[in-house]
């Protein structure tokens, strides 16, 4: 297993390093045959009076697939503590799905997607603004999925949504969490969809929350 820390506005000493290999190692080490590569970005504000959260971010690389975890308080040694046993927490959810897909029924059935119009206009009057320059430019592999298998990735890594390559359609969409429960997909719109002359250029299907597992944590 690779471990890499990474820092922003702080130097990452030894004893930092230590705590780091001591608290993430223990969480991830019972899952250590599915991890393949472990990046830590330990960060502090750049005016510590002003915002004193300082933040420990986990990202796991396993079989293919990303888990993420990010917590933050007045203390980094703490910051790093949330962080391993959240990490370690959704690692053990990622096996228990492996496990048991196979006899599991999907939280999300195709049938279950409802498609509704994008806005035609979602700016307004408003010009749109663009940043000046690119401050940030990620790759990463799409490898086909379904609906389903994209919303449990959009669970381990944490954020608010995923972009993904779908498989039934072959087109990339984007699943998100919706502020009013469940989520949503955007897909493109293509030439053999129905149009009623407004100009939209693509679609949303919203999908219900699924149901949590019972399990023991």
């Amino acid at each position: 297993m690779n471990l890499v820390i990474h820092g922003k506005n702080i130097e990452i000493t030894d004893a930092i390093r230590e705590y780091v290999h001591q608290k993430i190692e223990k969480a991830v080490n019972h899952f250590q045959s599915i991890t393949n590569e472990v990046d830590v970005h330990l960060s502090v504000a750049r005016n510590p009076r002003i915002n004193p959260r300082q933040a420990a971010e986990v990202t796991i690389y396993a079989n293919g697939n990303v888990i993420r975890a990010e917590e933050n308080s007045e203390s980094l040694y703490a910051s790093i503590d949330l962080v391993a046993d959240k990490i370690a927490r959704q690692l053990r959810k990622y096996k228990e799905r492996r496990q048991n897909k196979k006899n599991q029924t999907p939280e999300v059935e195709p049938d279950t997607i409802v498609a509704t119009e994008v806005i035609g206009d979602l700016i307004g009057d408003r010009t749109p603004e663009l940043p000046t320059e690119v401050v940030r430019t990620k790759y990463f592999s799409m490898p086909p999925m379904t609906v389903t298998e994209a919303l449990e990735h959009l669970q381990m890594v944490g954020h608010d949504f995923y972009m993904f390559h779908n498989s039934e359609s072959g087109e990339i969409n984007v699943i998100y969490e919706r502020n009013h429960g469940g989520y949503g997909v955007i897909q493109p719109r293509n030439a053999n969809s129905h149009t009623n002359g407004n100009g939209k250029n693509g679609k949303v299907s919203h999908l219900p929350m699924p149901e949590k597992s019972h399990s023991n944590k």
